[in-house]
């Protein structure tokens, strides 16, 4: 892995551990030699690096998401060295917002960007980053929302569902400043200053293409091959391989590519089921994967899996994938106009989630979880049915209830047979 925040044994540490014999014949574990601490330690340089904390199952280096909802179901938040692929939503809404999220996370804490798409201008992708909301105006701004979206029947407690009240909830709001991940208001643009201040490069697949292609013997698309020549690059001459041991300020490379996979990618795997480049995109990730396990890099990816006929390719990303999250909006499905979700714009899906330093990954509880757009705040909660109200609630309404209940599986939704739809 790229790098690990635990205090070791390894290449570069001061001391050793050593056995010893108390007069008690107890044998117990000392360190030989000076005990590492303060900002001398190997262990603590890169608990150094701003917008970074160390994850304390693992001790693996966390970076931010941006949203500190999609931390907190992720373990903690995403680890240096890894890929986080997003599942598009058809219409493709809030899939990007999620990607601006991420690069502007990358801003407030002076991580450099690395911005490749080829449908927009990396340059108009910044300027369209969400602005970072300070912790005093937070509260206001969240009130603002329950109220712009409190409904009627929210201020009556609900009798039948009172589980819900036990249980744990998702992290909503900051609490200083100085907390790991930050909150942006969707409504306004991040100021430009801090854009011009900030260090990034851009990689416009359009711009990069040269009237005559010259067949290669690679199995990579154009496309693909000078991507990855672009981030190989940045990472060895920026350093952010370790190969310049002379840069004492170490920092965190931020990747997002955008529609990964799509035609204008030059990729076919969207467009028939048989495609010619079937292994260009999996050969890809795999090259990727590895640039990343060897540099202070995080990678975010959108892809629109929505539209891969082949399900043994989706299985092969996956795999090659470390943390996949899937979103699902309502826009044009019948869920738009079912009373069940009206408090919901779609579900989110986390797929998977990588396994780092040990042999099992950390399995979240929660099933069933569903996001919505507010004014301002991109908000994910637990997906909450609501009550069963019998003598207000007409027999069609609770078959359409109980339908629909089925769609969610397994979790707070499970459908129990029998008359009643709802069982707690």
């Amino acid at each position: 892995m790229a790098a690990v925040a635990t205090c070791g044994t390894g290449a570069g540490s001061t001391g050793s551990i050593v056995a010893t014999t108390s007069k008690n014949n107890v044998t117990s574990f000392q360190r030989k030699g000076p005990r590492a601490s303060g900002t001398d330690s190997g262990c603590s340089r890169l608990v150094s690096i701003a917008g970074t904390r160390p994850s304390v199952r693992n001790g693996q280096l966390l970076v931010s998401t941006g949203l500190p909802a999609l931390d907190q179901l992720l373990g903690g938040g995403l680890a240096v060295g890894t890929v986080l692929l997003i599942e598009e939503d058809k219409y493709n809404i809030y899939s990007s917002l999620l990607f601006k999220y991420f690069l502007a996370e990358g801003i407030i804490n002076g991580h450099t960007l690395l911005v490749a798409s080829a449908k927009e201008d990396p340059a108009d992708i910044l300027q369209e980053l969400p602005a970072p909301l300070l912790d005093d105006n937070y509260k206001k701004d969240l009130d603002e929302d329950i109220c712009n979206h409190q409904t009627p029947d929210s201020n009556i407690k609900m009798k039948i569902a009172w589980r819900y009240q036990l249980l744990p909830k998702m992290e909503s709001g900051p609490v200083s400043s100085s907390r790991f991940g930050h909150y942006y208001d969707a409504s306004k643009r991040m100021p430009r200053e801090l854009i011009e201040t900030s260090k990034w490069h851009g990689f416009f697949f359009p711009e990069k293409l040269s009237s005559t292609l010259n067949k290669e013997p690679c199995s990579l698309t154009h496309g693909y091959r000078r991507l990855l020549q672009f981030i190989q690059k940045v990472i060895y001459e920026e350093g952010f391989d370790g190969s310049n041991p002379q840069k004492k300020q170490k920092n965190i490379l931020r990747i997002g590519i955008q529609n990964l996979g799509s035609p204008l990618w030059g990729d076919d795997i969207c467009c028939t089921e048989n495609c010619d480049n079937s292994h260009s995109l999996t050969k890809f990730l795999y090259v990727l994967r590895g640039l990343l396990r060897t540099s202070l890099s995080a990678c975010i990816i959108t892809m629109p899996a929505h539209l891969i006929q082949n399900r043994a390719i989706i299985a092969r990303i996956t795999n090659l994938s470390d943390t996949v999250v899937g979103l699902e909006s309502f826009i044009g499905s019948e869920r738009e106009t079912n009373p069940l979700y009206k408090d919901y714009h779609g579900l989110i899906h986390i797929r998977q989630i990588p396994r780092l330093n040990n042999l099992i990954y950390d399995v979240s509880d929660v099933k069933d979880l569903a996001f919505k757009l507010k004014r301002k705040l991109f908000t994910i909660e637990r997906l909450h049915l609501p009550p069963d109200l019998s003598d207000t609630v007409s027999r069609s309404s609770k078959q359409d209830l109980a339908e629909s209940s089925k769609l969610l599986g397994p979790g707070c939704g499970m459908m129990a047979g029998g008359k009643q739809h709802l069982d707690f």
